[in-house]
């Protein structure tokens, strides 16, 4: 999926919710156990009830590869479920010397079909090459993530000004264009999103952290939004885990249409 295909389903939905099946066979519920697949079970209730609100989904690939070729097999089965008209993010955290970064993305562009792969950039370009060497497949770089760890290296102070994950936003743009890199930044970073968008103004920003996380939409719909919408901002937990009875896919299309609704407010305030 192009630039231009995902800011048309943006604009078509009213949405840039993004989903994230990070589907943990211990919390969800206990009636789905006795189904054949039942991480499979679970994301199909999931998609059917959030389709209408989301362009977006993201598996979290750890979720799927803990249980070896069955997982995998889950895995497979929820991205061939999913229509073809959503972008679909392979949250793996890749990122190893070219050779093997050549075969991680050839696993997931060919075999698996994803739109999409987030990228580690500590090992450098080549690291990171051949995962652009696909057409219409993008990396999504991590820039500046939530987790408490972060900052032990992406805040570090550089000789030369600025923290060390500014360097790898300006770096990493002559690897590739805005039309096949994206950006994981922290919605709890969202004061971080103005200096961010001068240093990128044209990137989609993947934003996870909304929700169970805390994180402001107010906030990064504010400070990151630019002509093309660019963000992408998840949800997990807060959507997929809102309830554990024999109604949690329709309490998950209520959680994902109340995001849909103030992110419809904020497309019409902003673009």
């Amino acid at each position: 999926m192009n630039k231009q295909a995902l800011f048309e389903q943006i604009k078509q939905k009213g949405s840039y919710l993004c989903v994230g099946l990070d589907t943990d066979i211990k919390k969800i519920p206990q009636h789905l156990l006795s189904e054949e697949d039942p991480i499979f079970a679970f994301n199909k209730q999931i998609i059917d009830a959030t389709i209408e609100h989301a362009v977006a989904y993201k598996p979290n690939i750890a979720f799927y590869e803990a249980h070896g070729l069955k997982g995998w097999e889950s895995l497979q089965k929820t991205i061939e479920y999913l229509p073809d008209d959503v972008f679909t993010i392979a949250d793996a955290k890749r990122g190893d010397i070219g050779n093997t970064s050549k075969m991680y993305a050839q696993a997931f562009f060919e075999e698996l079909q994803f739109d999409s792969i987030t990228v580690a950039p500590y090992m450098g370009e080549d690291s990171v090459k051949p995962f652009l060497e696909f057409n219409e497949k993008w990396v999504i770089l991590l820039a500046l993530t939530s987790n408490a760890g972060g900052q032990d290296f992406q805040n570090l102070k550089l000789a030369a000004g600025g923290e060390l994950y500014e360097e790898v936003l300006r770096k990493s743009q002559q690897w590739g264009s805005a039309e096949e890199l994206m950006y994981v930044v922290g919605a709890t970073k969202a004061t971080a999103l103005q200096n961010i968008r001068q240093i990128i103004p044209d990137h989609f920003l993947l934003v996870p952290g909304v929700g169970a996380q805390g994180g402001s939409l107010a906030e990064v719909s504010e400070y990151g939004m630019n002509k093309q919408c660019g963000l992408l901002v998840n949800s997990s937990r807060g959507i997929i885990y809102a309830d554990d009875t024999a109604d949690f896919a329709k309490v998950a299309g209520q959680k994902a249409a109340a995001l849909r609704t103030e992110m419809t407010d904020y497309l019409t305030k902003f673009l």
